[in-house]
């Protein structure tokens, strides 16, 4: 079964004192083309990112994110004691100063203390990933790509649906094709029929051999038998590239490009107005179909 290009996954997770967030997104492309940004000091864990991705991926653009940081919910509040006594012994100047001009303050509590900056101080800590952290990244990763190819799959078998639908109908507009150069067949041989009898009774000296060569060229010209015969090969092939678990965006597109082909020929030898509603409508399948193949891993 195909699968899609587009896709996204994301995680979260935390160890010690650090906590960090994944973000992995996937959109169409011609080839493979991986972005990865990891903090420093994390470049085994993107190198196996990396070398993971290649092995799994064949085209599509893909943007991969760690950020990591510091769990400030972990960390410790400590005092700092000289900012303390410098805090304390401006509350009591101002105390005195006020008590001096005759305004009376009431007594700053500890919360007031507390509040001055640089008073109280969160413990420092380390943001260096230890073998814990590494681990539980690690796990995460694993658990990250796994996602993101789930939602590449679902998405694939989605795309599969709708591909399959227009395919259908692409093989009903064929078979209205067919019959429709049935029909036109018969009012052409009427047509011509009156075109020569119209020639014999103008110009009766024309070699009747060289009428019925010529006539017989406007046929060949007007003739699609070919255009329908590849396009029902062409709907039979697709059909098949779809249930492939191959990569098949790129034979895909190269079809659809000739399915493009086969109906602009078709119209441009319609010589009739239900031919060429037929292969207009055909027209409008095909770059439907082709849209939806540019998201076609």
């Amino acid at each position: 079964m195909i699968q899609s290009m587009t896709a996204f996954a994301s995680r979260t997770g935390g160890a010690g004192a650090l906590i960090w967030a994944w973000e992995m997104r996937g959109v169409n492309a011609r080839g493979l083309d991986l972005r990865l940004r990891f903090p420093d000091g994390q470049a085994a864990l993107e190198a196996t990112a990396r070398s993971v991705l290649t092995a799994k991926l064949s085209r599509g653009n893909v943007t991969l994110n760690l950020r990591i940081a510091r769990n400030e919910a972990a960390g410790e509040l400590t005092i700092d004691t000289a900012q303390l006594d410098r805090v304390l012994a401006a509350f009591e100047q101002v105390q005195e100063r006020a008590f001096a001009m005759g305004v009376t303050l009431a007594q700053p509590t500890a919360a007031d203390v507390l509040a001055q900056r640089g008073v109280v101080l969160s413990a420092p800590m380390d943001q260096t990933p230890d073998e814990s952290v590494e681990k539980a990244l690690a796990a995460d990763l694993d658990a990250l790509i796994a996602d993101f190819l789930l939602m590449r799959k679902s998405e694939g078998m989605a795309l599969a649906a709708i591909l399959t639908d227009q395919l259908n109908q692409i093989d009903t507009l064929v078979t209205a094709a067919a019959s429709a150069l049935d029909a036109r067949r018969e009012d052409s041989r009427a047509n011509l029929r009156a075109a020569l009898r119209r020639v014999f009774e103008d110009v009766p000296e024309l070699d009747e051999t060289r009428i019925a060569q010529e006539l017989a060229l406007i046929a060949v010209k007007q003739d699609v038998t070919e255009e329908i015969d590849r396009l029902r090969a062409h709907v039979a092939a697709a059909l098949e590239f779809l249930t492939d678990p191959k990569p098949q965006g790129r034979k895909l597109d190269f079809l659809a490009q000739e399915f493009n082909r086969e109906a602009n020929t078709l119209c441009s030898k319609a010589q009739s107005a239900d031919l060429t509603r037929i292969g207009l409508d055909l027209k409008a399948v095909i770059d439907q179909m082709r849209e939806q193949i540019q998201n076609v891993e």
